[in-house]
């Protein structure tokens, strides 16, 4: 209590002090660097992940593009390649004149050298950078060979990629963040007693995003999708704590007369209710950092720092807001348009036999859809961009014109000789959908010398200790007939050199589906533990945990299992953190309605009465809660043009529709089924009795 005396006393002083500290954070947020690759996130052990550690330390080569031409005359090709390789961060650019005289006709290449980059109406310049692929100056570089090329010019590549990525974030953020509070907004001012309190609520949650988002700097980067989602994720997860102050406040006005005594009493209330909500919303978060791909570690991180920062915000500046403006917010007081729902509840309770049933019958094929979604996810990067993007336009023309879909790269020992290297392209050349290998020995003939390439060529091509190989295939990254190109690549390198090295985005992107594949059960496993461990904790109760640990992934797998049915493929990702999200973020809503049975049960009502009851007086907590989250992430999925953020927060807005309905219509029944059991559990919570007047405060 002295704590909550302590608020109240400093109210003035500490919002000053918050609306000082947007000072720092506005620049910790603008300063915190976005990383737009997500291979950027695998394990650092990984072959592919050296690989490309080892492209840059030994080559000076990180970032790589192929560039297609149309209809340019060879002389202009030239002077444009000229051009490309002054731009700031380009270190290298290969096409014909890099073998030959721009004055010798480029038909007297080998043919098969030729097909490989010409068309009758197209050519293509392959383009080193001396930075990695998702640097700022890296996509510096690829806006200005954009600016100098022209319409008539296509550059691919994961750099490509991200460049475009970055701009369409960048374009659409602010918009999220404007759609997301628009959402919420309205959904709190029909569902909530004020016109005027969803404006404070969302003052309050804005500062406690600010300071979330401002402290992110100490991280060094964050992901464009933790960017994306945090502050939509936050205002959706944390509104239920400035919700139950609200409540808590007006009900402690009834039987004091002081405002500040009742804001403290408020206070103490909330933080003893808050807490105890948040830590399995927290532990659903802290769960991704179990993920080997450290994206989800950048996201559970920043997001299990913003619950606690909402749960901070709730009992510090809130009340201080409350308290100043508490005049205004108590005359544009209105009635809740949520009906009585006692008979509502009643009818809910008596059919329960008609809902253990539904449960039974829609769970098979919930699960089974759920487990088919997620072997059916997508883990090409390029699919998330919008069919207009100029990389998706590129990749398209690099595909139509020269049948190239990605390209691999080898590093082989430089010391093997120029025979055993011949074979080795000949063998990775015979590889199903390998359309060419590049490298010196295929610039050569077996008897020709290699002094008679440019020094410039060489060097591009073969150090000291490494040579390298350009491959391209005609199969498209992340798709099963090129991660089997990988294996058969991968053999014959390994066969000729145990040391070698294949990278490049496609085995990257195997890795990725190996490593993520592995990462979704961890994560699911360790989430659907540590909630089971703390709802054990707070309800002193062993079965208690797997009821409305069922209770809710019966919604999760309906949720997840939608996509399966209509067809939907998923980026990775989603699955991954919605599973784990969802469960963390809704269990509450099981948690509350069970508190308030067992304290009815606890006070001598009978089965019936008690669940009815409880049913009653927690749904609308529930519809509140769940509803702001859904209106908190349904506009931006209308709105967004960028997959991965469109489905994230579609999943989360459809889970919380399907997680109140199973709250709602499942674990009454449940309850109902298994009373004898729970009420012979180890021993009964005093605090479940004193949680009822909580629990009545905020219905209020």
């Amino acid at each position: 209590m002295r704590f909550a005396r302590t608020i109240v006393k400093w109210r003035v002083p500490i919002l000053i002090l918050v609306l000082l500290a947007m000072i720092p954070c506005f620049f910790g947020m603008v300063g915190t660097r976005i990383n737009y690759d997500m291979l950027d996130y695998l394990p650092s052990d990984m072959d592919t992940v050296v690989g490309q550690y080892e492209l840059m330390d030994d080559f000076g080569k990180g970032a790589f593009s192929f560039i297609v031409i149309e209809d340019m005359l060879p002389s202009d090709v030239a002077k444009l390649k000229a051009e490309i390789q002054q731009v700031d961060h380009v270190d290298t650019v290969l096409w014909y004149d890099s073998i030959a005289e721009i004055s010798v006709p480029m038909e007297l290449m080998p043919k098969e050298l030729y097909d490989a980059f010409n068309t009758e109406n197209s050519t293509m310049l392959a383009v080193f950078f001396d930075s990695g692929t998702s640097e700022d100056v890296t996509m510096d570089a690829i806006r200005n060979i954009r600016n100098i090329a022209g319409k008539q010019c296509y550059i691919s590549g994961m750099s490509a990629l991200v460049t475009d990525l970055k701009d369409l974030c960048e374009e659409e953020e602010s918009t999220y963040v404007g759609l997301a509070v628009l959402c919420a907004c309205a959904a709190m001012i029909l569902l909530l007693d004020g016109w005027l309190v969803p404006f404070v609520f969302l003052i309050s949650i804005g500062l406690s995003i600010m300071l979330n988002m401002g402290t992110n700097y100490f991280f060094g980067e964050i992901s464009y999708i933790t960017k994306a989602m945090a502050a939509v994720l936050q205002l959706a997860v944390t509104m239920d704590y400035s919700i139950f102050l609200w409540h808590s406040y007006n009900e402690q006005q009834e039987t004091v007369e002081d405002k500040c005594e009742a804001m403290a009493r408020a206070i103490r209330a909330t933080l003893s209710s808050v807490v105890g909500s948040s830590v399995t919303t927290i532990a659903g978060f802290a769960a991704l950092c179990f993920m080997s791909f450290t994206m989800g570690r950048d996201l559970g991180l920043v997001m299990a720092k913003g619950v606690l920062l909402g749960v901070v915000g709730s009992v510090t500046h809130l009340p201080a807001l409350i308290l100043i403006l508490d005049k205004p917010l108590q005359k544009t007081r209105h009635r809740s348009i949520i009906p009585n729902l006692k008979k509502f509840s009643l009818a809910v309770t008596k059919k329960f036999p008609v809902f253990l049933v539904i449960f039974v019958v829609i769970a098979i094929p919930a699960f089974t859809g759920y487990r088919e979604t997620n072997d059916e996810v997508y883990y090409d990067m390029g699919k998330c961009l919008p069919e207009d993007m100029d990389f998706v336009i590129a990749n398209k023309k690099l595909q139509d014109s020269f049948n190239v879909a990605s390209t691999h790269m080898i590093l082989a020992d430089a010391s093997l000789p120029s025979s055993t290297m011949r074979d080795m392209i000949a063998d990775l050349e015979e590889v199903d959908g390998v359309e060419y290998v590049l490298g010196l020995e295929s610039l050569l003939g077996p008897n020709v010398p290699e002094e008679v390439l440019p020094k410039d060529l060489i060097s591009t091509l073969k150090s000291d200790k490494w040579e390298l190989f350009l491959i391209n295939s005609s199969y498209y990254p992340a798709s099963d007939e090129v991660n089997a190109q990988i294996d058969e690549l991968n053999a014959i390198l390994k066969k000729y050199d145990p040391k070698g090295m294949l990278i490049g985005e496609a085995p990257c992107t195997k890795d990725l589906i190996e490593t993520t594949d592995r990462d979704f059960k961890v994560v699911t496993a360790v989430s659907t533990l540590a909630i089971f461990i703390i709802i054990a904790l707070v309800e002193k109760s062993i079965v208690l945990p797997f009821i409305l640990i069922a209770v809710i992934e019966f919604a999760v797998f309906i949720n997840l299992g939608i996509p399966h049915y209509t067809g939907q493929s998923l980026p990775f990702i989603a699955p991954i953190c919605i599973s784990t999200i969802q469960l963390g973020a809704t269990v509450d809503y099981a948690i509350l309605m069970t508190t308030r049975y067992k304290a009815e049960r606890y006070y001598g009502k009978e089965k019936l009465e008690a669940v009815s009851r409880a049913l009653e007086t927690s749904m609308p907590s529930v519809m509140v809660s769940g509803m702001g989250l859904f209106a908190a992430t349904f506009g931006v999925a209308m709105y967004s043009n960028i997959d991965i953020i469109r489905s994230m927060c579609l999943l989360m807005a459809r889970g919380a529709v399907v997680s109140i309905l199973s709250v709602i219509f499942m674990l009454p029944a449940f309850l109902m089924l298994c009373d004898r059991i729970i009420r012979t559990s180890p021993r009964k919570n005093r605090k479940d009795v004193q949680s009822v007047k909580a629990i009545e405060e905020e219905q209020r």
